[in-house]
């Protein structure tokens, strides 16, 4: 729902805010005051091309600015979310128009494209009146209304879910398909990989080992001299080694205790430490034991290490990795071998998801047919209400099982004659912006409500229409207000008398300036207005009368 509009250096507009309610709003002001222009405002916001003739005169720039509620509206709420522009349950729209003839727009204060603009607009508002903005003549909306009339949304979700099957099975028949064309080729070029590394039977912990091993054999003469050079330091030094310096220090300490228990704790600690050093003495003398210079066991070990680094190289990984890249090939020659298999598997699935979607479609067609008459049967019959006697209404319901698709195989299309002795002709091809209006609000009044835009603006609703009609038109939208927010731009009482809410656009004129004004009316107010609308320039008490009796009806 729109909740504020703001504009600025808009046309004849120069401030204009309007706080808007739900419900219908009646739109009202003297020939060439300028109501359209609020309409006009709002197709810039919704994507419209851009005409810098727009910009008020000696300004710079023209903005428009609008805030939506989409408590309603979650289809809205799900396109912010997957562009990355929700900013919780209200959403923010600008669009600014410079005078050089550039404009930027923007969703939730982020720049983006007239398109994505057009996207949002087409879920938020739709503009009765002006093809460009009229969601009904879309294909897709007009299926989709049919859809919610006979209550069809469960068989096409369900619909949906077999169609995404099928095609996501028949993309893995094609890769796998793809696979087994070079499937012989592949297969060879796998066992001459695996057969380069099955001699390795190393694992990378073992890799690791290996470079330890080269390093400790190729300084193996240089460990062991600093080895014996440490090892005397720590003990076999009769006179300066750190065992017996420390053995000393015991000795000593222990005579100072006779004379001082206090230093008992000291004593112990460096008692701990020749043990530590004797220990450490003998793993040292232990390890040099066993560290012999090998030359042939270093030979081997280097070989080995150049054989891996070569392969690493080929296969352009780390030489630590080579084992993991073996099982890797070994799994994909596995698969290759499984792929008569599993391409059997899958051709059957795509086959059964095939006949499955066939049975679907065709149920969900026959009920789109058996929906379609009781459908375009009432609105025909609204239609007589509305000013259009002997108009007929059509929906076409046209399978095509060569061109399935997720909402199914059929074309669906409405179909409209404004006239006796007309054929039906889509209904984007009306002439007529009253007809359209008026056609289109018989079809928003007969079919639910479902995921349409919340707010309807009709434009030239009311144009060559009086009297009953203009009276029935009226209630209709006021009827349509219950569930949506309505907007209409009417010249008629009997219209604007149906109204929840009132706004008069007047126009004020000085000697260098021309300006545009849009008031929210009060009871009395729009009784005056109503009575203008009735009387023209003369307004008597009759007029008024009469006018706050169409009110009070109204």
């Amino acid at each position: 729902m729109l909740r504020e509009l703001l504009i600025r250096n808009f046309a004849i507009i120069d401030r204009a805010r309007l706080e808007m309610e739900p419900g219908m709003t009646a739109l009202t002001g003297e020939t060439g005051a300028g109501k359209s222009i609020l309409v006009d405002a709002l197709g810039l916001l919704l994507g419209d091309r851009a005409s810098s003739d727009l910009v008020r005169h000696g300004q710079e720039r023209a903005e428009v600015a609008a805030l939506f509620d989409l408590s309603a509206l979650p289809g809205a709420v799900q396109w912010l979310a997957d562009q990355a522009l929700d900013d919780g349950s209200d959403c923010r729209i600008r669009r600014t128009l410079y005078r050089e003839g550039k404009s930027r727009a923007y969703i939730n204060d982020s720049p983006v494209t007239l398109q994505r603009l057009r996207e949002l607009g087409r879920l938020l508002v739709d503009i009765h009146g002006q093809h460009e903005h009229q969601s009904l003549v879309r294909p897709d909306v007009q299926r989709a209304l049919l859809d919610a009339q006979a209550g069809l949304e469960p068989a096409v979700a369900e619909l949906g879910r077999t169609w995404r099957a099928w095609r996501d099975a028949e993309r893995r028949l094609e890769d796998l398909r793809a696979a087994g064309r070079d499937r012989t080729t592949r297969m060879e070029y796998l066992r001459y990989q695996l057969d380069e590394l099955a001699g390795l039977e190393l694992t990378a912990a073992d890799i690791e080992a290996l470079d330890a091993e080269q390093r400790r054999l190729s300084h193996a003469g240089t460990l062991l001299e600093q080895g014996q050079r440490l090892l005397q330091a720590l003990y076999e030094d009769d006179e300066g080694s750190a065992h017996g310096r420390a053995s000393a220090l015991a000795r000593e300490l222990e005579e100072m205790e006779r004379l001082d228990p206090g230093v008992a704790p000291a004593r112990e600690l460096v008692q701990t430490a020749v043990i530590q050093l004797a220990e450490a003495a003998d793993e040292l003398r232990a390890h040099l034991d066993g560290l012999t210079l090998d030359p042939q066991r270093l030979q081997q070990v280097e070989e080995l290490l150049a054989r891996l680094h070569r392969l690493a190289r080929k296969h352009q990984v780390p030489a630590a990795e080579l084992p993991a890249l073996a099982e890797a090939l070994q799994e994909e020659l596995a698969g290759l071998e499984r792929l008569d298999s599993d391409l059997g598997d899958l051709e059957r699935e795509v086959d059964a998801l095939a006949r499955r979607y066939r049975e679907q479609a065709g149920q969900l067609h026959a009920q789109r047919r058996a929906a379609a008459r009781p459908l375009a049967e009432a609105v025909t019959g609204t239609m007589q209400d509305l000013g259009m006697p002997g108009g007929r209404f059509e929906i076409a319901v046209e399978a095509n099982p060569e061109h399935p698709a997720a909402q199914g195989w059929d074309r669906v299309e409405f179909r409209v004659s404004a006239n006796p002795g007309q054929p039906p002709m889509p209904l984007a091809r009306v002439a007529s912006g009253g007809e359209l209006s008026r056609i289109s609000l018989a079809v928003q009044v007969m079919a639910p409500r479902g995921e349409r835009a919340a707010t309807l603006i009709f434009d030239e609703v009311d144009t060559g229409i009086g009297g009953g009609v203009a009276e029935t038109v009226g209630l209709q939208l006021r009827r349509l207000g219950g569930d949506h927010q309505v907007l209409c731009v009417t010249h008629l009482p009997q219209v604007a008398a149906q109204a929840h809410h009132h706004l008069r656009v007047t126009k004020h004129t000085a000697a260098n300036s021309t300006r545009t004004e849009i008031s929210r009316l009060s009871p009395v107010e729009r009784v005056e207005e109503i009575a203008r609308m009735l009387g023209g320039r003369r307004i008597t008490r009759s007029t008024r009368a009469h006018a706050a009796e169409m009110l009070e009806q109204g």
